[in-house]
């Protein structure tokens, strides 16, 4: 059996660190945006949608009626720059997250009414129903001639 000698460098707690850095675990998972999902509750009076959004504020967020859809977007950018007083390293390093999520609409809904907001880290998108499509067709006897 032949014994080689590896060199210090490569087993340091440098190397070490270096993988198992906060910084690049959390870049890797920053890159894998899911959509997130939508409850929708019906009242009498509504539909009440909520989407979790931790982290965004109104800014970052779109919401839009385009003819019968409800469209809701987002796209945040971040950079962040990292400097070192050892060496003179700068990095910088770029960060886009976003999503796309469209929803045909109901045709009792009051599309000039739709209010948005996001409050503690939910985005809640109220949709009036109109009060003319709220009554039900009653069923009604045919007579049989």
């Amino acid at each position: 059996m032949l014994l080689a000698k590896r060199p210090q460098e490569m087993f340091s707690t440098t190397l070490i660190d270096n993988f198992l850095n906060d910084d690049w675990i959390k870049s890797f998972y920053k890159k894998v945006t899911a959509t997130p999902a939508i409850n929708v509750i019906e009242t009498a009076e509504e539909y009440d949608m909520e989407m979790a959004v931790p982290g965004l504020c109104k800014e970052d967020l779109n919401v839009q009626i385009d003819e019968n859809c409800l469209n809701i977007s987002m796209e945040k950018k971040t950079e962040t720059e990292h400097k070192s007083e050892k060496k003179n390293y700068l990095r910088r390093e770029f960060s886009t997250q976003q999503f796309y999520r469209s929803f045909e609409l109901p045709d009792n809904v009051e599309k000039d009414k739709i209010t948005a907001k996001v409050e503690n880290g939910v985005l809640r998108i109220v949709l009036p129903k109109s009060a003319m499509m709220e009554k039900k067709p009653q069923p009604k006897e045919i007579a049989i001639g």
